[in-house]
């Protein structure tokens, strides 16, 4: 019996292993179970919904048939499900599930990891991704659906007739309203854009060029669902291309997004990749100076406190959540949030959808850059002047499975010095966090399913950080 456990993102796993038509229909068949017992419950928010459900899927091998073997058992179900036309990216599917107002959406997408991976992500009636505590229902429903030996009688693989959808009116729309195309038009942009073979095409790019009159070099707009042999990562490897068209001074600004669109990559007009954790801070920078936007930001307890010390400049208040932007995203719907974001390269704003959105975090920097008319790094060295630098780094440190209870034990209860320097504060709201003097920090948090501690080091200059990540190696070796 194949175990279906949901991790920030969902279940992934890899294709035609544990990732399969009898897998995902059990899945399905767990969600709708959920579904229809929340239904059911009349304080439930989905009780006088319609019981529609958004399916999706990414560029990966199968996912249109993975979408509709999901699809033929939650109409079996009662429910009513509705499948994009096309691959769609994840912050699209949200967007859809809340203008739809359905009961949740199913996407079939592995995100940025490589091709033999797919996965099977459930987001709920307001477009977030599920939280722990409705996963570990559906993981609870799975199980017992298994365990009493349930099969189904499906239809020939990808021949189930499912009500289809183009969700892709709708959300430009929304976009429309989030970005200032009329800024965009003026400023006359040469963007280079890396699409790595995913859902972002026909977004992005089009986007920049029929609404804000960019002249637009397209890297890899086909599909391909090897992703060309590569993981589908907008990070610095990822964006090796946009850097040289950038080099060439073909193109002034790089900007990339993931597989499903939800994560981005940004690349300045002199090739530089720029961190997640910078483009944060230029968002909140941006929508709050530029733009007059009121309210607070979200972060994850791993992200750059050059964040918090932007929003310092600015008399915006800072909330730290949880790795994972579901905690992000919660927070955005109940309370007033200009950003939300963390350093994996997630991000969403205020009057957007509760999760990642690689899609409107690259046309934020455009309309950054086209509004200032100067470069990121430019106006990432002003504030520096007022904040400071901020290092940055992660690193993954094997530990034997042996030691690896021992170890979490032993930094459970805290740690008077890193290295030289004093802790200042303790934080477990997520693994464990030390605050040091100068805004200096580390971070441990275990992984779920290897044998090692990735570790967070943040520091206020170069050497500095050699000098933490060295003391913090040292700690998860003693």
């Amino acid at each position: 019996m194949i175990s279906i456990k949901f991790g920030t993102s969902g279940w992934r796993s890899l294709i035609a292993r544990d990732f399969t038509f009898d897998t995902v229909r059990v899945a399905a068949q767990g969600i709708a179970d959920y579904l229809n017992s929340e239904r059911a419950k009349i304080q439930s928010p989905l009780h006088k919904l319609k019981p529609v459900v958004v399916l999706g899927h990414d560029t990966r091998f199968l996912g249109r048939e993975f979408s509709l073997a999901a699809a033929e058992v939650l109409a079996a179900n009662g429910l009513f499900p509705l499948l994009c036309q096309r691959d769609a990216p994840t912050p699209v599917i949200a967007h859809t599930i809340r203008v739809r107002k359905a009961i949740g959406g199913i996407n079939m997408t592995a995100s940025h990891n490589p091709a033999e991976y797919q996965g099977l992500k459930f987001s709920v009636f307001n477009g977030a991704a599920a939280p722990p505590e409705v996963t570990q229902e559906i993981e609870i429903a799975i199980r017992q659906r298994q365990e009493a030996g349930w099969t189904f009688p499906s239809m020939v693989v990808g021949t189930f007739k499912c009500k289809e959808i183009d969700p892709r009116p709708v959300y430009l729309k929304q976009i429309r309203k989030l970005i200032n195309f009329d800024t965009l038009r003026r400023a006359k942009l040469r963007v280079a854009i890396e699409l790595m073979y995913g859902t972002g095409r026909g977004y992005l790019d089009t986007l920049l060029e029929e609404e804000g009159g960019a002249k637009v070099i397209r890297f890899h707009d086909e599909l391909n669902p090897s992703f060309g042999g590569h993981h589908p990562e907008p990070n610095a490897e990822g964006m090796a291309l946009v850097r040289e068209v950038i080099l060439a001074r073909k193109a002034s600004l790089g900007l990339g997004l993931d597989g499903d669109a939800d994560r981005f990559g940004i690349v300045d007009s002199d090739g530089t990749w720029l961190t997640p954790n910078q483009i944060l801070a230029l968002s909140l920078y941006h929508l709050k100076k530029n733009r007059g936007w009121t309210g607070g930001v979200v972060r994850t307890v791993p992200t750059s406190h050059q964040v918090d010390a932007v929003a310092e400049l600015l008399g915006v208040p800072v909330y730290e959540t949880p790795v994972g932007f579901k905690y992000i995203g919660a927070l955005m719907e109940s309370d007033p949030i200009i950003v939300g974001g963390e350093e994996s390269g997630g991000l969403s704003v205020k009057g957007h959808v509760p999760e990642k959105d690689g899609i409107l975090a690259c046309l934020l920097m455009a309309e950054l850059v086209a509004t200032e008319g100067k470069s990121l790094k430019a106006i990432l060295a002003v504030l520096e002047k007022q904040t400071g630098e901020f290092h940055t780094t992660r690193i993954n440190v094997a530990v034997p499975s042996e030691k690896k209870a021992s170890l979490l034990t032993r930094l459970a209860g805290g740690l008077d010095f890193v290295g030289r320097l004093k802790v200042e504060k303790f934080i477990t709201t997520d693994g464990f966090k030390f605050l040091l003097p100068d805004r200096e920090w580390v971070a441990f948090r275990a992984s779920g399913t290897e044998p090692l501690i990735r570790c967070y080091v943040e520091a206020k200059s170069a050497a500095r950080l050699k000098t933490l990540e060295a003391a913090c190696r040292a700690i998860l070796k003693a």
